[in-house]
């Protein structure tokens, strides 16, 4: 034992950088190699620092030499000498990590006193005093059955659990690993493989590494960095094949768990965490995904991974191993020590079986056993107590981030080398400026449509086909009292549409929500840059999209004010479009499910519309309605467009006899209709013909209740609608996309 512990201590471990490690990027990238072979350490700087600018082939890469590119990379970055920095393996510790949480009861008790024991049974231990270490160069894989606390710890690792809820400490070199800190040198693979289904695999890497990596890199380095990395993940055949889903065809699935790998490890994460990489994968694609793996941990980086059931194959690559009951820890250590672990717990491994499957086998007989686990978990707090005793961990004296810095100066972890020639002790939080971030976010999202063309057409189709009806349907409108009703039942219904056809909104965040989440939980880019680049690449559409509807609508039903007119109608037209994008856009981000948001939108339109002073003017909506008429986002266009229809003081909308057009005098003869007026004006005084105006656009107005604010405040008003959902949308995003267990 004493020999397998002196192996794993830290004192005689290797750092990474020297000539005993193996290089993370060598050109055959599937062969197995032994595990005490010498090896050298190619880091991801270390390679980009040696590509030569003349060069045109990215294999350059590959061949460059990491013991004489060390020096060099570390000059290109800091302006301290390369031998100032004394480097330091890493080595993450967890301690006592315990994680709870509350279960409502179905049904409450009918009686009796609410004891300790009611509150036990409302609280369910998910990891209970777990304890631990990964080391640099090393794969740490987490083991057990479904429901045993695999992903939990995995997530408690990764910072993915808040703090309040998780008891217990992790370190890195014996320092508390801070959040900000965390998230800058480590990585997390999800186990479901988000990617956007129209891009290629290159160009899904490209965008990581535009991501990822920092503006000081060149666009050659960064493209020769995914050609490399496409290279080891074994993705050259499919390199320009798009991803794929459903409904279009594309790679495979253990191609797919590998470019999740792979936009995640693209700046060289000091830490990489994955939650069942095999997962859904044969054999033979789960092999070469951990052997991937264990080139990266080779590289200089810890590797921690859950793991459901792992083949002999891929437990002669793992280093260590922790097997998890019911959240309570029954082995941990190196996979050789399992025979002469459950030897001594007098249940031996046959000589011919397969170790793994033995220890979860006789680990579910103990579950399903009346004592469980116990006697297994205390035998194992014994065994690992003896291990403890003979590890010691030493650090060489330097502090956590001198050591990040000296593995920054060796050219790991290349997002974060950007500031250390100014302060070694800091590291960047994000890798590019934002204006950065709002192009690559905006250039990805404009290719992803632009190969969805159906989507655009759809919109179009359906903008262009409701105007056709609405021009066709109210083509020519007359100055009548059956026309001014016409015309408000024209606006009242192009106003709402303009809002109802931007709900196909909702699942374009929906679809992207958790690769956004995942993307900005390790600070690939800020929320800010994704909002304000959705808002700006959407202008271009909608401005496309209300020019369409406002030439085909204004001149076939003739609205009035001439060009001037057409360019207020076009502008309050855009400006509906872009409030109800934000409106919708701001309600994706809080609800999750397609259909549920589909019904949100839907209901609250058809209210913005019942009290837009529509159906019932401002005048008559009941006091303690009133406020909603305020809120309605379709009353501020529609006033705005009556206002531009009926401000023209000199034309008349109603004379003469049309008065009695809409009552039941209006079925009789003219002159009789004549003779009414001729008795009017005796009576009132007025000399009413059948000539007369009796009816102007103002007072049409006034009996609409639209006399507050004029129509170019209404203009602004929607558009300063828009902008306050965008506003809305950037706090849900804030507050709801933390990706942390409570």
């Amino acid at each position: 034992m004493s020999g397998f512990l002196g192996k794993l201590s830290p004192t005689k471990r290797v750092v990474a950088g020297n000539n005993n490690d193996l290089p993370l990027f060598y050109s055959n990238s599937m062969e197995r190699c032994p595990r005490d072979t010498p090896r050298v350490t190619a880091t991801l700087g270390e390679l980009l620092m040696n590509v030569d600018d003349a060069s045109n082939d990215h294999r350059s890469l590959e061949m460059a030499s990491p013991l004489t590119s060390s020096a060099s990379s570390f000059n290109s970055w800091t302006s301290a000498p390369a031998s100032s920095i004394t480097s330091s393996p890493f080595v993450l510790s967890f301690t006592d990590l315990t994680y709870s949480v509350k279960i409502k009861k179905k049904f409450p008790p009918f009686c009796g006193n609410s004891s300790s024991n009611d509150s036990a049974l409302n609280t369910k231990i998910l990891l209970n005093g777990i304890s631990g270490e990964a080391h640099e160069g090393e794969m740490m894989a987490v083991l057990g059955a479904s429901g045993s606390g695999k992903s939990t710890l995995i997530d408690a690792l990764a910072n993915r659990i808040a703090k309040d809820s998780l008891r217990g400490s992790i370190t890195l070199n014996g320092e508390v690993l801070e959040s900000s800190l965390q998230k800058v040198i480590s990585a997390y693979v999800m186990q479901d493989d988000l990617l956007f289904p129209m891009l290629t695999v290159e160009e899904t890497l490209m965008f990581s590494a535009e991501f990822r990596l920092p503006r000081s890199l060149s666009k050659k380095k960064k493209k020769a960095r995914v050609q490399s990395l496409i290279d080891q993940l074994g993705l050259r055949s499919a390199a320009r094949t798009m991803i794929g889903d459903e409904g279009h065809r594309g790679i495979s699935g253990g191609e797919r768990r590998r470019v999740s790998i792979g936009i995640d490890i693209i700046h060289d994460p000091i830490i990489l965490f994955l939650d069942e990489p095999t997962s859904g994968l044969d054999s033979t694609s789960a092999y070469m995904v951990i052997k991937v793996l264990q080139r990266i941990a080779q590289s200089g980086s810890i590797v921690i991974m859950s793991i459901h059931q792992p083949s002999y194959r891929i437990m002669g690559l793992l280093d260590r191993l922790i097997f998890l009951s019911r959240g309570n820890t029954v082995f941990s250590g190196s996979p050789t020590y399992l025979p002469q672990f459950f030897s001594e717990f007098d249940h031996p491994i046959p000589e011919n079986e397969n170790k793994t499957e033995f220890a979860l086998d006789l680990i579910r007989e103990l579950e399903n056993s009346p004592e469980g686990t116990k006697k297994l978990v205390e035998y194992h707090k014994e065994w690992r107590a003896k291990q403890q005793a003979a590890a010691r961990y030493y650090n060489n004296g330097i502090t956590l981030k001198e050591a990040i810095t000296a593995s920054i100066s060796k050219g790991k972890l290349v997002s974060g080398a950007a500031t250390t020639t100014n302060s070694p002790s800091s590291f960047q939080t994000y890798a590019n400026p934002f204006w950065i971030e709002m192009i690559v976010i905006g250039k990805r999202s404009v290719l992803n449509s632009m190969r969805q063309p159906e989507l655009i057409g759809m919109r179009i189709g359906a903008v262009m086909v409701t105007g056709i009806i609405l021009a066709t349907m109210f083509t020519k409108l007359d100055n009548s009292p059956k026309g001014v009703q016409e015309r408000l039942g024209f606006f009242a219904f192009a106003m709402s549409t303009t809002f109802y056809t931007c709900a196909e909104a909702i699942p374009v965040f929906l679809q992207e929500r958790y690769i956004f989440m995942r993307e900005t939980a390790y600070n690939a880019y800020r929320r800010s840059s994704y909002v304000l680049s959705q808002s700006i690449i959407s202008i271009p559409s909608l401005i496309f999209l209300a020019a369409c509807f406002a030439a085909t609508t204004f001149f076939a039903v003739g609205l009035a004010g001439g060009a001037s007119g057409f360019l207020f109608f076009f502008l309050t037209i855009l400006a509906s479009f872009w409030a109800g994008s934000s409106f919708v856009t701001f309600l994706s981000g809080v609800v999750s499910n397609v259909m549920l948001g589909f019904t949100v939108v839907v209901a609250i339109l058809a209210y913005f519309l019942l009290f837009s002073g529509f159906f019932i003017s401002r005048d008559r909506i009941p006091l303690y309605w009133i406020w909603f008429h305020y809120l309605s986002l379709v009353k501020y266009p529609y006033e705005g467009v009556l206002q531009n229809e009926f401000e023209d003081t000199t034309k008349c909308f109603v004379r003469g006899i049309q008065i009695f057009d809409n009552s039941p005098l209006g079925q009789f003869p003219n002159a009789v209709k004549l003779s009414l007026l001729k008795s009017m004006s005796g009576v009132l005084g007025i000399n009413v013909t059948a000539e007369t105006c009796v009816t102007t656009g103002i007072d049409i107005l006034k009996q609409q209740g639209v006399t507050e604010i004029s129509k170019w405040n209404c203009l602004w008003i929607t558009v300063a609608w828009g902008f306050f959902f965008r506003v809305l949308f950037y706090f849900t995003l804030l507050i709801g996309s933390k990706n942390k267990r409570r």
